[in-house]
C-alpha cells in the first residue's frame, strides 16, 4: 500500500517497540543501538563476526563513560542503559524483538537474503526496517512474503549527533508502521523525516547540487578548490566548503554516490558528476584518509596557503551601472565610503573602473549587454551584499590595473576579496541556484513536503537555511533569473528551473508554500 509525505496515521496513539534488534555492529549499528537503549528499548546486537558485538557494547558503554565523566548524564543512568544492551548470538534469538533494523553491507542481495530469513523468524507484527542510504526500500521488501512491514529508517553518521532520521516507506508498507516508525525515531530524540522511496531519498538528494556545481565551476577554471570554499564559507555561510567535505568524506565514498544517483535518476543533468573527481579516485587522492585529496594533510590537518595581500592603488574614477537598482545603491555606498571619485552618468569616461552586478550572466556578456569597453569591466556578486568575503570576476580582455584596482577598492575596508575567472553566476550564485532548484524539484515531485525538506537539509546536511528557505531569503525570482541565465548562456539542462520555482517565483509565492 503506498503511502505519501502527507499521509495521515492509521491511528493517534502508534503502538510503541520494546524490544529492538540490530545486525551489524558498525558506526551506524552501534550508534542506533545507543540511542535506542537510552530511549528505553531493550536492544539486541547481532554480528557474523566473532567479536564484534563485544566491541560494539565496549564502544557505546565508553561514550555513555564519557558523558558521565563531563557530567552529561549519572552513572546511575549509564549502568541502566548498559543493562538494555544484549548480545545476540544467532540471528533466532531476534524473534522476541518487534522491530530489526538492518545495518549491514550496502548490497541489495544481502539485505533481500537477510529479510527473507528473518521473516521466518519474527512474529507476524514484527516490522523489517533498513538503514540504507541508497538502496530502493521497495527492491528490499520485494524479496519478503509480507512486504508491508518493511520501511526505511536511515539515520546519518554520528547517530547521537544526527538529529535526523528519514522514514522512507516502499510502494506496499503499510500506514501504521509508517506512524510507528516515525513515532520510534521521536522518542529517540530525532526529527523525521518522512520521504519516497526516490533515489537518494530526501538528504542524500537534496546534496548533490553543492558539491557537482562546485565541481563544474572548478572544471571551468573559474578558480581553484580552497578559493571555491572560501567564498562558499565566508559569503554563503556553509558549515564546510564542498572540497574540504568531499576530502572529509573520501572520494571513494563520495563519487560512487554521486554516480549512483545520476544513473537512478536516468541521467538526469541535474545531477551529473565531475570527471574530476573519477580521475582523482583512479590516482588515489581520495582525501584526509589517504594524506591528499583536493588539500594535502600532514598529521590530519590540511595545508592551505595564507591568501595574498590584496594590491595597493591609488583612486580611480568608478562608475556603476545602474541595473538592478538595489546593487547600484550597495556599490554606491562602498565607494563613498572609500572616498573614490564616482562618476555619475549613462557612459562612463576612458578613465573609469565600471563596476556590474549581473544575475547569472559573465562579465564579458553585462559588458557587451550595457554598451562597456570589456577591458574597463568588472563584475560583483552582490547576490549575499557585500557583507562577508566579496567576489568579483574580470572579462578576458579586463586590463591588469582595472582589476587590481577593483580588488583594493572591494577590500579597501578590510573584507577579504576573492577576485574569479569570468564565469555565468560568479560561484555563489551557481552554486545556491542549483541548490535551490533541486530542493524545488524534491517538492514538485512530492518527496516530501516543503517543511519537511528544509528542516531535514538544515539538520542532515547542516546548511545555512534549507534549500526552499534559502531561495527566498535571496529572493526566489532573483534564483530564476540566475538559472535562465545560466540555460541561455550554456544550453546545459542541468539549469532548467523547475516548475516548482517557476510557478511561485512568476506569482509571488514563497518557495515553501505547499
Amino acid at each position: 500500500m503506498s503511502t505519501s509525505p502527507s499521509s495521515p496515521s492509521a491511528s493517534t496513539t502508534p503502538a510503541a517497540f520494546h524490544v529492538l534488534g540490530i545486525v551489524g555492529t558498525g558506526a551506524m549499528g552501534r550508534g542506533i543501538a545507543q540511542i535506542a537503549a537510552q530511549a528505553g528499548l531493550t536492544v539486541y546486537l547481532y554480528d557474523q563476526r566473532d567479536g564484534a558485538v563485544a566491541e560494539a557494547r565496549d564502544f557505546i558503554s565508553g561514550m555513555w563513560a564519557r558523558g558521565v565523566q563531563k557530567q552529561r548524564l549519572s552513572a546511575a543512568d549509564a549502568e541502566g542503559y548498559g543493562g538494555r544492551l544484549k548480545e545476540a548470538a544467532t540471528l533466532s534469538t531476534l524473534a522476541e524483538c518487534d522491530i530489526v533494523i538492518e545495518a549491514i553491507v550496502e548490497r541489495l542481495d544481502a539485505k533481500q537474503s537477510l529479510f527473507s530469513e528473518l521473516e521466518t523468524l519474527l512474529s507476524d507484527q514484527a516490522v523489517l526496517a533498513t538503514n540504507t542510504s541508497s538502496l530502493s526500500v521497495t527492491a528490499i521488501a520485494s524479496a519478503c512474503q509480507h512486504p508491508e512491514r518493511v520501511i526505511g529508517f536511515h539515520f546519518f553518521n554520528p547517530v547521537p549527533l544526527m538529529k535526523i532520521a528519514e522514514v522512507i516507506p516502499g510502494l506496499r508498507t503499510d500506514p501504521g508502521v509508517v506512524s510507528r516508525v516515525e513515532a520510534l525515531g521521536q522518542s529517540m530524540g530525532h526529527f523525521t523525516a518522512r520521504t519516497t522511496d526516490t533515489p537518494g531519498f530526501l538528504v542524500n538528494h537534496a546534496g548533490r547540487a553543492y558539491g557537482t556545481e562546485a565541481l563544474k565551476v572548478l572544471g571551468e577554471c573559474v578558480t581553484d578548490p580552497v578559493t571555491i570554499d572560501r567564498i562558499l564559507v565566508d559569503q554563503g555561510g556553509f558549515r564546510m566548503g564542498p572540497f574540504s567535505l568531499l576530502d572529509l568524506t573520501g572520494l571513494d565514498v563520495s563519487h560512487a554516490v554521486m554516480e549512483s544517483i545520476y544513473h537512478q535518476y536516468y541521467e538526469e543533468p541535474r545531477f551529473r558528476p565531475s570527471p574530476l573527481t573519477r580521475q582523482r579516485l583512479t590516482a588515489g587522492l581520495l582525501g584526509r584518509k589517504s594524506g591528499a585529496g583536493f588539500y594535502r594533510y600532514v598529521d590530519g590537518k590540511s595545508e592551505v596557503a595564507d591568501e595574498p595581500p590584496l594590491p595597493r592603488v591609488a583612486p580611480c574614477p568608478v562608475w556603476i551601472s545602474p541595473d538592478p537598482a538595489e546593487a547600484c545603491q550597495a556599490l554606491t555606498n562602498l565607494v563613498e565610503a572609500a572616498g573614490w571619485p564616482l562618476e555619475g552618468g549613462d557612459t562612463p569616461s576612458s578613465q573609469a573602473l565600471c563596476l556590474v552586478a549581473p544575475l547569472g550572466e559573465d562579465a564579458t556578456a553585462a559588458a557587451l549587454r550595457l554598451g562597456l569597453e570589456p577591458e574597463r569591466c568588472v563584475a560583483v556578486d552582490l547576490l549575499a551584499g557585500l557583507k562577508g568575503r566579496r567576489s568579483l570576476m574580470t572579462t578576458p580582455a579586463t586590463r591588469p590595473e582595472v582589476r587590481a584596482a577593483a580588488m583594493a577598492l572591494l577590500g579597501d575596508d578590510g573584507t577579504p576579496v576573492s577576485a574569479l575567472n569570468d564565469s555565468n553566476g560568479f560561484v555563489l550564485q551557481r552554486v545556491v541556484a542549483c541548490i535551490v532548484n533541486v530542493g524545488s524539484d524534491i517538492a514538485q515531485q512530492g518527496v516530501a513536503t516543503p517543511d519537511t525538506i528544509d528542516r531535514a537539509v538544515e539538520l542532515g546536511l547542516g546548511y545555512p537555511r534549507g534549500p526552499l528557505a534559502m531561495g527566498d531569503h535571496y529572493g526566489n525570482r532573483r534564483i530564476l533569473t540566475i538559472l535562465d541565465n545560466l540555460l541561455a548562456a550554456t544550453g546545459d539542462p542541468r539549469y532548467r528551473a523547475s516548475p516548482w520555482l517557476r510557478r511561485r517565483a512568476s506569482i509571488g509565492l514563497p518557495l515553501t508554500t505547499p
